[in-house]
């Protein structure tokens, strides 16, 4: 049904820009003064002095809008909003690199933004420094996209077979380089050519089926679909009693389990949680008069509750009355990992901005596992931040307090929401004093004191802008504090310093073991060289035209650096010279440096002269006329090849 607007009134679209436009006696939105300001702004950044060039309107658009999105809490991400951030950010940065902008330039603009309207949104202010770190980071991240990308579509357009490029080639492309295919098809019709986007679409489809089919739940009854509702207990009991209303042995409804069946058993009602938020399901046993169904997993299907798991003993059959007893110690264990996650939440929030957002979790009873938007690693000063900010919430105590409310309403409370997750009428609040409060329909402690000890294991990224902290909590965390001490004691015992003196040792040792490597470095140098009695390579020097040629193997496993270092030295030593060394590596691989003398590089050049060297190694290598570096595969062809170095001169000279 319609409903009538309390007052009724005509949509015009008259926005501030074209109320501006109006008002200025523009004609577009892009000539009133704001964007004036931005499109000067924007050619500055850019070098591009003509400001009625259409790249510069939409640069300056987009910093308009992503800038307001950061502020909003969305990070550029593969997925979701944070793919339309990303999108767009990528857009103004490819009609950057046509204006011919090779730096970082977008975040640049979010200052010329905020002298814009920084004063009607203060929130955009307060922001400045963390819009500019994002987009900045974005850009750092884009420019190696691009240069890779720009790469292997030049290549493909050159291999075109007609007008049109293949969708499997923009798909591999967009990802396995992650080049947005928005922009290959802009540098496609910006050369008068197309994309084939059905092939492009089939390929996208092709990889959404294979992600569907890797993510199904590996459990056979995992699609099942169950009509019945079961009421959960477990908030209040570990305990209780329930009556089978449903049975489930290969994916089929049955009237029986018998001893040995692997299936599924709906309670009407249960103490047992199915995995949810992040939550692992429970474990443990349901039982009554010597049968027994050992639990290994709980799962939702709608409002019912599956237990997954194995008649160890007798027979199951509809309308048993069971006692369901879940497995205390696991539980209690995951109750204070839950409330754990919410501490960290609240934790990255207050240390590194508003903006980290939830992205997924895990919760089981040996750990706990958090997914955050975030755009770059969190620093050990950040994580030590982090940690304490727990643990000190875990020494106040805190009560956990639950409550069931409308969702409207526990949101203007403060209470978290997780974006894309769906939510009834009334939700249930979980609050930890006054550090945390969040959606949460999981199980948790009472007091915040319960969970005993936090302390954080791994900090990692597993996406683009998308980061991972690993923690354990309770007993898990005083045995891991309880090894740290051990590997302590065993280092101090070693080194033979105390505890508080190891950083001060290891930091001696490794400039010990620096200055020892330079030392070994330079011996190697000498000796390749023939000074301390080593072979001396002049005997090897032949001369072609005038000039002197210096082909050599060194002794094996001579490193790049000493090779760098003895080509160098043979350069000043022999005066006009062309040197070639190699030298095999004990894994089987082969490492060659040339050298030419400036006087020398305009008849024979290194980079060309190495580059035919390792081909006959099996390898490739470039560089400088002057020096160039190169590695192989084969090492039994390197006197061969390193023989082959005077004819190459011989050649390049009369050429």
């Amino acid at each position: 049904t319609l409903t009538p607007l309390p007052k009724p009134s005509v949509d015009t679209g008259m926005g501030l820009e074209r109320v501006a436009a109006v008002m200025q006696g523009v004609h577009s939105n892009y000539d009133i003064d704001l964007f004036q300001a931005l499109i000067s702004a924007a050619g500055q950044v850019t070098g591009t002095s003509d400001l009625s060039n259409n790249s510069l309107k939409v640069i300056a658009d987009h910093i308009r809008a992503c800038s307001f999105l950061i502020v909003d809490g969305v990070l550029p991400g593969n997925e979701g909003r944070g793919y339309v951030l990303r999108r767009i950010i990528r857009r103004a940065l490819r009609h950057g690199y046509e204006l011919g902008a090779r730096d970082a330039f977008f975040h640049k603009l979010v200052g010329p933004l905020v002298e814009q309207m920084g004063t009607a949104y203060p929130e955009l202010a307060a922001a400045q420094a963390h819009v500019e770190k994002v987009l900045a980071k974005e850009e750092e991240r884009f420019d190696e996209t691009l240069s890779q990308g720009m790469a292997m579509l030049g290549k493909a357009i050159d291999e075109m077979d007609g007008q049109q490029l293949p969708g499997d080639v923009a798909f591999t492309l967009y990802d396995t380089y992650g080049f947005p295919v928005d922009l290959t098809a802009d540098i496609l019709r910006n050369q008068g050519l197309t994309l084939d986007t059905d092939g492009f679409e089939s390929a996208m489809e092709g990889q959404r089926k294979r992600a569907r089919a890797a993510s199904k739940f590996s459990a056979a009854d995992a699609g099942l679909q169950v009509d019945a509702v079961t009421t959960f207990s477990g908030y209040d009991s570990l305990s209780g009693s329930g009556t089978v209303i449903a049975l489930y042995r290969d994916g089929n409804e049955v009237d029986a389990l018998a001893t040995g069946d692997s299936g599924l058993v709906v309670l009407d009602k249960t103490p047992f949680y199915a995995e949810s938020g992040g939550q692992v399901g429970d474990t443990g046993v349901l039982e009554s008069d010597g049968n027994v169904f050992k639990v290994s997993d709980t799962q939702k299907s709608g409002e019912a509750h599956l237990h997954l798991g194995e008649v160890t003993q007798g027979t199951l059959e509809v309308g048993d009355e069971l006692a369901a007893t879940v497995d205390e110690d696991a539980r209690r264990a995951t109750v204070l990992n839950h409330s754990a996650t919410h501490l960290l939440h609240a934790a990255l929030r207050l240390v590194l901005g508003t903006h980290v957002t939830q992205k997924g979790s895990l919760v089981a009873p040996d750990k706990l596992r958090f997914d955050f938007a975030h755009y770059e690693a969190v620093t050990p000063d950040e994580l030590a931040a982090i940690e304490s900010l727990v643990n000190a919430q875990i020494r106040q105590n805190a009560a956990a307090e639950t409550a069931v409310m409308d969702y409207d309403a526990a949101v203007e409370s403060g209470a978290l929401a997780l974006f894309g997750e769906k939510y009834g009428d009334d939700v249930r609040v979980l609050r930890i004093g006054d550090f945390s409060v969040e959606l949460c329909g999981g199980t948790h402690v009472q007091r915040a004191g319960d969970i005993g000890l936090f302390r954080v294991t791994s900090e990692s990224g597993i996406a683009s802008g998308v980061r991972r902290i690993e923690a354990v909590t309770g007993a898990a965390a005083l045995a891991l504090v309880h090894t740290d001490q051990q590997l302590l004691d065993s280092l101090s015992a070693q080194l033979r310093s105390p505890r508080g003196e190891l950083g001060d040792k290891l930091q001696q040792m490794l400039d010990r073991q620096k200055a020892l490597e330079k030392e070994i470095k330079k011996m190697r140098a000498d000796l390749a060289a023939g000074g301390s009695g080593g072979k001396d390579l002049t005997d090897s020097v032949q001369e072609v035209a005038g000039i002197k040629v210096l082909a050599a193997r060194l002794p094996d496993d001579t490193d790049a650096g000493a090779l760098r270092d003895t080509v160098d030295k043979m350069k000043d030593k022999l005066g006009t010279a062309v040197v070639v060394l190699g030298a095999a590596t004990a894994d089987g691989k082969v490492r060659l440096a040339a050298g030419v003398t400036k006087d020398t590089t305009a008849r024979v050049r290194a980079g060309d002269l190495v580059r035919t060297v390792a081909e006959q190694v099996d390898g490739k290598g470039g560089g400088r006329p002057d020096f160039a570096q190169a590695g192989g595969n084969n090492p039994a062809a390197l006197d061969a090849a390193l023989a082959s170095v005077r004819n190459w001169v011989e050649s390049s000279l009369s050429a």
